[in-house]
């Protein structure tokens, strides 16, 4: 017996908002599969109103407005069953985030979940990274975002330490993460990393992502440190413009792969890390697992 359900996920970031629509394939004595079926993403970039007057701007109450009305369509079109939207570090740090949230409510019916730091370290964490690790090593897990980057350890298969700094694409962009910040993390990650021999960092978000189709690696096979260097200096040496017409980054992608870069190949210094592994999962993934285990369970119940 063959079941096939569409779920999907709003993922509302500091620096995009995504849908993620994916299939839900069930089958007798086999194990359910996700599989992405379409994704949308708005660069909206709120974390750039946020981060620096606290607030979202009536521009961008509008864009977010028109986006899920946008969202509701497709997700109709598309026959979607389930669905969960949540906002991250912009909603949650701005004055009328609530009020947003409230106004998007009342106009597509759409509920937002505005979630804390950790609860979307723990989303994340709770995609099938299974598939994508060796059970024998340790990982540092990092997903940079633009208004914050999670971290996780994860050994041998099992999560040990997890937690958000505001240290963010969008926030670096605009100067705004303090010394103090990146000493915080300096500390979390020599702390949880200090006992093992050898630890591997797994990256995602839509940056890695880019540099990883970019360096044409083989799906599985891990980008080193000296690469991830060596494209940082590239990147460095063309301007906004150039990155956009001759390397061919899109103009919202063209700004942030740097600091986002800048995240990772820090990341990877403090851990000792020489690689990088992308796995292509991020908190849309994890939307999507959430809503159909959460589905699982209360019909055990």
């Amino acid at each position: 017996m063959l079941s096939i359900k569409k779920y999907a996920a709003i993922d509302i970031g500091s620096n995009a908002v995504r849908l993620l629509i994916s299939n839900i394939i069930e089958q007798k004595d086999r194990p359910v599969q996700f599989k992405k079926n379409s994704l949308v993403r708005v660069p909206i970039r709120l974390g750039a109103d946020v981060f620096i007057k606290n607030k979202i701007s009536k521009e961008n109450t509008q864009r977010m407005l028109d986006t899920m009305l946008a969202f509701k369509m497709l997700m109709k079109t598309h026959k979607v069953v389930k669905y969960k939207a949540c906002a991250t570090s912009a909603m949650r740090e701005s004055e009328n985030g609530r009020k947003i949230v409230d106004l998007i409510y009342e106009h597509s019916g759409i509920s937002i979940d505005i979630i804390d730091g950790e609860e979307e370290a723990a989303i994340i964490a709770a995609t099938d990274l299974n598939k994508f690790i060796d059970q024998t090593k340790t990982y540092l897990y990092v997903d940079v975002g633009g208004g914050s980057t999670e971290f996780t350890i994860i050994d041998q298969g099992r999560q040990k330490a997890s937690r958000s700094f505001k240290i963010g694409t969008v926030r670096l962009l605009n100067d705004m993460v303090q010394n103090e910040t990146w000493q915080d993390l300096q500390v979390w990650i020599s702390k949880y990393t200090m006992g093992y021999d050898k630890i591997d960092v797994i990256g995602s978000g839509g940056n890695i992502n880019k540099i990883f189709k970019i360096s044409g690696k083989a799906i599985g096979k891990p980008l080193s440190f000296f690469y991830m260097t060596s494209y940082y200096n590239t990147l460095q040496r063309y301007s906004y413009e150039e990155r956009i017409t001759e390397l061919n980054l899109n103009q919202d992608r063209a700004d942030v792969i740097i600091p986002a870069m800048r995240i990772y190949l820090t990341a990877m210094k403090w851990s000792g890390a020489k690689n990088i592994y992308v796995p292509k999962i991020g908190l849309a993934d994890g939307i999507i697992k959430s809503i159909y285990y959460d589905t699982v369970s209360s019909n055990t119940q």
